[in-house]
């Protein structure tokens, strides 16, 4: 059985991640519109239409901006908490509301899909009820963690278990402290539920990660905070340093990634 990932974009212009086989292939967030979803698939070699779901880690738009239209145009199911959902529900800026769609996946519970079996896990950011995902096959783990303030011990659990890994690397820290943003924006960035920095990111994966976790994505990189090459390099020194080899990526923002086969 062949997995395939693909980020199709990740950071706050919008998020939203593939993973694959031939029977059963999900959406991860969806904060980007339809038509580029299924034109970054096509370009993939890769079929919208052949999507079976969606799962939402939390309510913010950058994440669910399109998760209503691939609902009750395309007749996807939806899965997230039900806060999650109801927030969706309230919130004024996300026109398309999903009816039939709708699908409540509590935290915790692991649900069987098709291929994979899929667990949500709670994790600290100021998202109504943000939670992470963790898609098992055979016997590896995928994990994906975007948007938290600080790595919990549910989240660390599922991080350590991980055969593959996504997980935030939002800023650095120096960019932030000097850059534009007002002094709240700031604070709510460095709060337990804003983001994690490149520094933060790489001192947990440097103390914690075992020799299980074979490829590390870093994910939803600030535009005006960060730089690839930084995000990368700080993350990567910090391995380097404890003699932790792994395959280290960072995701574009704004553009599809490679497609990056996993190893069942």
């Amino acid at each position: 059985m062949q997995i395939n990932f693909i980020s199709l974009a990740s950071g706050s212009s919008g998020n939203c991640f593939y993973i694959g086989t031939d029977n059963c292939r999900i959406l991860i967030d969806a904060g980007i519109a339809v038509r580029t979803i299924k034109k970054r698939l096509h370009n993939a070699g890769l079929d919208l239409s052949k999507v079976c779901a969606v799962f939402i880690t939390h309510d913010h738009i950058d994440h669910i901006k399109s998760a209503g239209v691939l609902s009750e145009k395309l007749f996807l199911p939806v899965f997230t908490t039900a806060k999650t959902h109801n927030a969706m529900d309230s919130s004024y800026i996300f026109k398309q509301k999903i009816y039939s769609g709708k699908r409540i996946i509590e935290k915790n519970l692991p649900v069987a899909f098709d291929d994979f079996t899929i667990e949500a896990f709670g994790i600290s950011h100021d998202g109504c009820d943000s939670v992470g995902y963790t898609v098992h096959f055979g016997d590896k783990r995928f994990t994906l963690i975007t948007d938290l303030g600080y790595i919990c011990e549910t989240a660390k659990e599922h991080i350590i278990n991980a055969n593959y890994l996504v997980i935030e690397a939002n800023y650095d820290e120096q960019m932030l402290d000097s850059g534009k943003y007002p002094l709240s924006l700031k604070q709510r960035i460095q709060s337990d539920t804003g983001h994690l920095s490149n520094r933060q990111t790489a001192k947990f994966l440097s103390d914690n990660i075992n020799e299980k976790l074979s490829h590390i994505w870093l994910c939803h990189l600030s535009r005006e905070n960060n730089l690839p090459q930084l995000a990368y390099k700080t993350v990567n020194e910090k391995l380097k340093e404890k003699g932790i080899n792994v395959n280290l990526y960072v995701l574009p923002r704004t553009a599809p990634s490679d497609v990056f086969v996993l190893e069942n």
